[in-house]
Formats: C-alpha cells, sequence, structure tokens
C-alpha cells in the first residue's frame, strides 16, 4: 500500500477524525457490541413556509400591473400567463429563497427587473399574435411593467425589514469554529451587531495552553464531539461559522441541521450583501440540497438498468470462468462504507478466496497473490469483477460516479491520518470516479485520492459526471486493473 509514508494502525478504531482540531473526537463512535457505523442524530426536520411571503409579494405585484391597463378589453385574462411566467422564472433564479442574512432589497431588483420584463415581453408577444384585437400598446406595456417593479420592491422591502427586527428581537444560536483566539474577536463583532441576528453560545477549537477549561472567557471552549452534542442540544444551536477548513465538522453540524458558514478569505468572490460587518461570508450548501442531486440518480438508473441487461452475456461468461476456476461462491461480498458512513453490501466477482473474514476485512491488496488463478487476474485486470456493482448502482447503494467505498476497517484508519478522508463520504459512493481516471486506483496514494475525491464533491456537476463516465470507457481500451 502506497500512503506517501504514512503508517496505518493496525488496529480498528472509530470513523473520522475531525480535521485540524486533533482534540476533537471522532464524528461518529460504533455502535454498542457491533462494528458498524454510526452518525450522531440528525436534528429535527423542520418545515419552512419562509418563501410562501415572496411568492405572494410576486402575485401582488402582476395583480396590481394589470390592473393598470384596466379591465375594458380582458386584460385580466393575463393575470394568469404573466404570474405564471414570473414565478417560474424567479423560482429557477432563487429569488423566492430568503437572504442568506438579513438585508435589503437593492440586490435583487435588476434580476427581478430581467425577469418582469422577459415575462411581459413573452406574454405581449404571444397576444399580438394570436389574439391581434387585443394586442398591448407600447405605453400600457411599460405602465404595467413599471408598475410590476415598483410594486414588488417595495413589497419585498417591507418583508426584509420585518424580517430584520424579526432576527434582532430573536437571535439565532450560534457555535464559532477556529483558533481560540481568533474566534473569540469574531464572536465579539457578532455581539456588537445584533442585527445580523446571530448570538454566539461557544467556540469549537483546541483549547490555547494553560487556558481554564472556560477559557477564562464568557463563551466556553468546547474540544470534544460530546461537549458539541451537549451545546447544540441545549442552547438550540442554529448557525456554525467557520473561520477555516474544516470538512469533517461542517459535515457533522450539517448533520445536526445547522446551517454552516464560511467566513474570511476563503468566502472571497461571493456577492456584495454577503458579508459579516466587512467580513466575506458564504453558506456552505449541503449536498442534499444541491441541485441537480435528483438528476444524478435519475442518470445513475438510466444508464445502469440497459448496461445491466446488455452486460448479462458477459456477467454470465465470468460467472462460470469463476466457477470453473475457483469452485462454488462466484459472488464476492463484502461490507463497505458508504454516504454518510452508513454500511452496505459491495458485489464483486470472487477472484480470490480468503483464509477468514479477517483477511478479508482487514487485508489491502491480494493484487500479486500467488493463489489468484488465472481467470481471477484476468478478471482484475480488465475490471471485469466490478460488474456486479451495476446492481448495487441501481439498487441505489451506489452511485456510477463518486468516491470508491472502502471496507470499515481502512475508513478508520485513513481518517485518523488523512485530513479530510472522512468528508469524502458526503457524497454517494460510486463505481468510478475523479481519482480513478486520473490513474489513482489500486496500490496507490490514498492522499491523493482523498484530495481529488473532496475536489469532486466541492464542485459537483451533472456534466462532470458524464465526462468522467466517458473517460473511464475510454479507460477500458487501456485496462491496468486494481
Amino acid at each position: 500500500m502506497t500512503t506517501e509514508s504514512t503508517s496505518v494502525p493496525q488496529s480498528p478504531g472509530p470513523w473520522p477524525g475531525a480535521g485540524q482540531f486533533p482534540g476533537l473526537a471522532s464524528l461518529t463512535q460504533p455502535r454498542a457490541g457491533s462494528d458498524r457505523l454510526a452518525l450522531p442524530p440528525r436534528g429535527p426536520v423542520r418545515l419552512r413556509f419562509a418563501a410562501l411571503p415572496l411568492l405572494t409579494a410576486d402575485v401582488f405585484a402582476v395583480l396590481l400591473a394589470v390592473a393598470v391597463l384596466s379591465t375594458a378589453h380582458r386584460r385580466w385574462e393575463l393575470a394568469l400567463p404573466v404570474a405564471a411566467l414570473v414565478l417560474l422564472l424567479d423560482g429557477r433564479a432563487g429569488l423566492h429563497r430568503p437572504a442568506a442574512l438579513p438585508g435589503g432589497v437593492l440586490e435583487d431588483v435588476p434580476a427581478l427587473a430581467a425577469r418582469a420584463g422577459i415575462a411581459w415581453c413573452v406574454t405581449a408577444a404571444a397576444v399580438a399574435a394570436y389574439a391581434p384585437a387585443h394586442a398591448l400598446g407600447p405605453f400600457r406595456l411599460c405602465a404595467a411593467y413599471a408598475t410590476q417593479l415598483l410594486a414588488v420592491s417595495a413589497l419585498r422591502g417591507l418583508l426584509a425589514s420585518r424580517r430584520r427586527r424579526s432576527v434582532r428581537a430573536h437571535p439565532r444560536s450560534t457555535l464559532v469554529v477556529g483558533p481560540a483566539g481568533a474566534a473569540r474577536r469574531f464572536a465579539g463583532l457578532l455581539a456588537q451587531h445584533p442585527e445580523y441576528g446571530i448570538r454566539p453560545v461557544g467556540i469549537v477549537g483546541p483549547r490555547p495552553d494553560g487556558a481554564r477549561p472556560d477559557g477564562g472567557r464568557a463563551l466556553p471552549v468546547l474540544t470534544t464531539t460530546e461537549q458539541i452534542h451537549r451545546a447544540v442540544i441545549q442552547n438550540t444551536v442554529r448557525d456554525a461559522v467557520f473561520l477555516g477548513e474544516d470538512d469533517g465538522l461542517v459535515t457533522l453540524f450539517q448533520h445536526y441541521g445547522c446551517a454552516t458558514w464560511r467566513v474570511g478569505a476563503e468566502a472571497a468572490g461571493e456577492p456584495m450583501g454577503d458579508h459579516l460587518w466587512g467580513h466575506g461570508c458564504r453558506r456552505l450548501v449541503p449536498l442534499g440540497e444541491r441541485r441537480g442531486l435528483t438528476a444524478k440518480r435519475a442518470l445513475d438508473v438510466a444508464l445502469s438498468a440497459p448496461a445491466l441487461a446488455v452486460a448479462m452475456p458477459v456477467l454470465l461468461v465470468c460467472a462460470l470462468a469463476v466457477r470453473i476456476a475457483d469452485g462454488p461462491g462466484v459472488l464476492f461480498r463484502q461490507e463497505r462504507v458508504g454516504q454518510n458512513g452508513r454500511l452496505f453490501t459491495l458485489l464483486k466477482f470472487r477472484t480470490l478466496k480468503p483464509v477468514d473474514e479477517t483477511e478479508s476485512a482487514t487485508r489491502w491488496s491480494v493484487a500479486d497473490d500467488h493463489r489468484m488463478s488465472a481467470a481471477g487476474h484476468f478478471l482484475r485486470k480488465t475490471s471485469l469483477d466490478e460488474l456486479p456493482q451495476l446492481w448495487n448502482v441501481l439498487r441505489g447503494d451506489m452511485s456510477l460516479v463518486g468516491p470508491r467505498p472502502e471496507r470499515p476497517y481502512f475508513v478508520a484508519q485513513f481518517s485518523r491520518v488523512h485530513a479530510g478522508y472522512a468528508a469524502r463520504h458526503r457524497m454517494p459512493v460510486g463505481l468510478t470516479g475523479l481519482a480513478q481516471v486520473h490513474g489513482l486506483r489500486g496500490d496507490t496514494s490514498i492522499e491523493d485520492r482523498c484530495r481529488f475525491d473532496n475536489h469532486y464533491i466541492d464542485h459537483w456537476s451533472l456534466w462532470q459526471d458524464v465526462c468522467i463516465l466517458l473517460r473511464t470507457a475510454a479507460g477500458l481500451v487501456r485496462p491496468t486493473g486494481s
């Protein structure tokens, strides 16, 4: 195994370390009497209707604009198509999601104006084409458009003002994650500016040497996940502000249902207005909230189902070869770690019979094992032994593209010695991935694989999945095996 001179402990441990704060306990603990991995309890799901006032403001503004046209020539019939287009365009642009931080409405005016203009122009063109007698004149059209824009801006301004008053009166409990000194200064800054609706209740990070358990300050310094767990529950923590990189803790807080924020140089390039008293700020969107993940699953099903059908003759030939060369037991079943630490049974063609379950779970590579038959060598070299995993993809255990799944034993060890290894479980594991198309498979660097996997997750797109699948298909022409 190549891990760039990193020694791997020989006894299993809990699944991940917590990133840059080595004093923090693991994010998950084994269940009692079991080696299976358990995530911390997820925070309660809260129903949100925050978009309803914005939707209502859009519809009311359209109705007011149509009223300007008068009812003389059945102008009210325009309300439905214009409102439908406005709601569709604004929704696609994210204009119905409340601002991440309380602020004004001026930043949204250009987007609102452009989409309102498109809605009115499309509707007016359709009316002119199909009912010329009711065509809108340019002056009436401009008057209706201006009325809608002014009305929606005023209504959204009132909603924003109401929200600012609400967050000031009812601030959200927040934990600040970072070095103790910087975190204290930033927490003090937030306390001086209640208009952001954020109330720091604790600091997460390594305690300075010689500091008292409470850090000698009003805010406690939390150094273990047990302390974080208690703080989240007792203070009803809703936000976590990060002053640096720590993907493991980001995943933990998102699992608790907290909004996570990155503050500082890492948040540079965000839109004006997303700042905390001049500090650049951006929200870290949980993977489950990203657009397109439903399309990712649809792509998996659309490709894996026909692929299984087309590959059935090849699967039968491979199964027959394994049966003849190695005897009964064609399929090899092994427990692997999937998304969010969930365990599942991965399927492969058996290329080697291990001595016992311990060897199966803890031996890193069998690529050069002398016990492997010629059929096993061929299946591994051509990656045909991985074909049964198409069934895992169809079942939803895996995706076609994602970080490769590993055994619980090695996940525990790699998470201890490689920063960010645990964070690669934010995404469904995959049959192939960005690391694999760059040649990182088999006995290659774990640190490099971890870096590629997290880069893939942070910059995921459906088109990137398609590109990786095409590169994987091209790579089958020059197989290297695993």
